[in-house]
């Protein structure tokens, strides 16, 4: 199948922004303070993604192993500054170790479905490397924030629970058990619901892009299985990871909690 995707000019794009009047008239309407945080949100993607599309094309044409490894531990580094400034921790205590979760599961779903399942010859290929694990490292973003905020936050308000188990049980695993239970449910449920749905209500974005590069439909499709199911390992590999470091940072020997923000 021979298509070239349809182009969009400069024009076209700038007009495309003139929606945005939509969410800016209900907020405005409503008093909702977003505008400023749209508008700033809008102008970072726009420049981001204009330095991407630069950069993009000199490290594609490189392809080199070095650069592309390069440029995705910049990724895994933004990823857990952002991870540990959303979830309002000590950043001198957890960056390292969340960075740290962040690569080994990374390096574990890439080496499997890069080098296993699409078997490239070249596993560090720019043109799947990098946004396979951009992909990746986005979901892992969202719903670490979501399954670490869930934690902290519940051996805040529930600190006597967690005391209460450790002292009739003597066993920290046990007491620590309820609330690691709940950040999973919390923070990759709302994957699961997205998976379930995909294709009845959704059409992902890896999928509609291939299409419109001119991929069939079945490569595509399948190439959207295959990369939701590294997602979503992805995603519990990397918050479990986080949990077990950060389980180290905030517990004495004793099981006792220490100052963690």
């Amino acid at each position: 199948m021979n298509v070239t995707t349809q182009d969009i000019s400069l024009l076209n794009l700038v007009i495309g922004f003139s929606i945005l009047i939509i969410p800016i008239g209900i907020f405005l309407y409503y008093r909702v303070k977003l505008v400023k945080d749209l508008l700033i949100s809008t102008l970072r993607m726009v420049v981001q993604l204009s330095l991407v599309a630069v950069y993009m094309e000199w490290i594609f044409k490189l392809n080199n192993a070095w650069l592309n490894s390069a440029w995705v531990i910049i990724m895994i580094s933004v990823s857990a500054y952002t991870s540990v400034s959303r979830v309002k921790l000590n950043r001198k205590i957890f960056i390292i170790p969340f960075a740290m979760a962040i690569l080994i599961s990374l390096l574990i779903i890439d080496g499997f479905f890069l080098g296993l399942i699409i078997q490239l010859d070249y596993v560090f290929d720019a043109r799947y490397f990098i946004p396979i694990s951009g992909m990746i490292l986005g979901n892992s973003l969202n719903h670490n924030i979501v399954g670490l905020s869930n934690y902290f936050d519940n051996f805040d308000r529930r600190k006597e629970l967690y005391y209460f188990v450790l002292t009739n049980s003597g066993n920290p695993r046990m007491a620590k058990r309820p609330f690691i239970q709940e950040a999973l449910i919390k923070g990759l449920n709302p994957l699961l619901a997205a998976m379930s749905v995909m294709g009845l209500i959704s059409l992902p974005g890896m999928m509609t892009g291939q299409i419109l590069g001119g991929a069939s439909p079945a490569t595509a499709i399948k190439y959207q299985i295959m990369i939701m199911i590294a997602i979503f390992v992805g995603c519990t590999l990397s918050l479990m990871m986080s949990l077990w470091y950060s389980n180290i940072k905030i517990f004495d020997k004793y099981g006792n909690i220490e100052k963690f923000k």
